[in-house]
């Protein structure tokens, strides 16, 4: 169960980077919970992030002072939010600007503070009072901070995709009705004039059954097609995201940029749990800033196991799991092991044309180049599934990081010294 639990984890924290960082620079949130007694103090967290990691992004589930000072100077972006309760009270002028004065000027710009968010998965609270006063406590805390002349800090609030009364297939993604015209068509506005993102928590975990379980972690499966527009989907996260832009898009608010502020997987679950391209396929074009769930395990988060180890780092800063975010250091910190010398991604001997076939589908479904293995192409020759294999799964290989999982295939792959090109067909490197 664990190792089962760290692979899903591997895939999908790098197949939502995939899907949504550039290739060449890109900005790695996380979401820095403090459930737990076991924690670093903030100045040693601050510290570590700048110094050892490429996260440039922190959110935070109040506007914890101690965390807010810890992290002046440090360049990384921090998003605070405002307490589900406290929500009634600052749908007033006064008390807004009263929080501002209190949670914010005393540490921006020196911390900096880019979003906050108001409260925390409301609509799932199913707390009428709160929901009714979301949306004017959104408004009146913009106001707030405008009256401070702070124009950059960004107001939005996080939503769970319970949100949603449809979302499968992703083109019929409607909102709950109710809800669609009375809160978000009134919520989006406010987004689109401020130019704020729209704030969702997509979580394959939360939504997968075991015979899906490639489909939410981004490996090789057959995909669930969208009859509608002809899609096929090979990952549950695309699909997810697509179905909140549907539903926007039916009120008219197709335009108002989307942020995923949580997203994540449990290292370890309970017994009975099983554990370069831009956009979706409704937005090929889209980029969206991501906050990974969580920094930390937290041991103290009530609810099952896996709860409690969504964490990248244990508390003394050693990782779950290497997934690409330590930089390089000779200070005896981890790092990610990079292969020495070149190295080409190929089939085991042992693997199957089935199980090959999978790979080739799923590489070429990502954007990879595979006009080299199609009729015409200097790699069609030999036509045989375990040739096209061999160069569909380097080419990802290459192109995804040259880290070792990128060749893992589901343990169909294997790293090579020799160089597999042949003829005028030349492998990438």
């Amino acid at each position: 169960m664990a190792l089962l639990a760290l692979q899903s984890l591997r895939f999908v924290i790098f197949g939502v980077s995939a899907l949504l960082f550039s290739a060449t620079a890109y900005s790695i949130g996380v979401n820095y919970g403090t459930l737990a007694d076991n924690l670093p103090p903030p100045a040693q967290v601050a510290n570590f992030l700048k110094t050892r990691t490429t996260i440039d992004q922190i959110k935070i589930f109040d506007s914890n002072p101690d965390i807010l000072r810890a992290f002046a100077n440090t360049g990384i972006g921090v998003t605070v939010t405002v307490g589900n309760g406290d929500i009634p009270a600052i749908t007033k002028l006064p008390a807004a600007r009263d929080w501002v004065a209190t949670h914010i000027l005393p540490f921006y710009p020196s911390t900096k503070i880019n979003y906050v968010a108001v409260g925390n998965e409301i609509m799932a609270t199913a707390d009428k009072n709160l929901i009714a006063h979301l949306v004017p406590a959104m408004k009146t805390l913009h106001n707030a901070l405008v009256l401070a002349k702070i124009t950059d800090i960004k107001v939005s609030t996080p939503h769970s995709l319970g949100i949603l009364s449809i979302s499968e297939p992703p083109s019929v993604g409607r909102f709950r009705r109710g809800y669609d015209k009375v809160v978000f068509a009134p919520m989006l506005e406010f987004h689109r004039q401020t130019k704020s993102p729209f704030m969702v928590n997509p979580y394959p975990y939360f939504g997968f059954s075991p015979n899906m379980l490639n489909y939410c972690i981004f490996k090789p499966n057959r995909g669930v097609h969208d009859k509608f527009t002809g899609i096929t989907y090979t990952n549950m996260f695309d699909a997810q995201m697509d179905a909140v832009y549907s539903a926007m898009k039916v009120l008219g608010y197709g335009d108002v940029e989307i942020m995923v502020a949580e997203t994540g997987w449990p290292s370890l679950g309970d017994p009975n749990q099983v554990g370069l391209r831009q956009g979706t396929p409704l937005m090929p074009n889209r980029r969206f800033q991501t906050y990974l769930f969580s920094l930390f395990n937290e041991n103290l988060k009530p609810g099952s196991t896996a709860e409690r180890n969504f964490g990248l780092f244990r508390p003394d800063f050693t990782p779950v799991y290497d997934i690409g975010i330590l930089k390089q250091s000779a200070g005896g910190a981890p790092t990610p092991t990079k292969p020495s010398g070149k190295k080409w991604c190929v089939p085991k001997p042992d693997a199957t044309d089935e199980a090959l076939q999978s790979n080739i589908n799923y590489v070429c479904s990502t954007g990879v180049d595979c006009k080299p293995i199609q009729p015409g192409g200097a790699c069609y020759n030999p036509n045989t599934i375990r040739s096209h294999a061999s160069y569909a799964m380097n080419a990802y290989y290459q192109t995804s990081g040259r880290h070792d999982f990128n060749c893992d295939f589901a343990n169909t792959g294997v790293l090579a010294t020799s160089d597999p090109s042949h003829g005028p067909c030349q492998y990438i490197s």
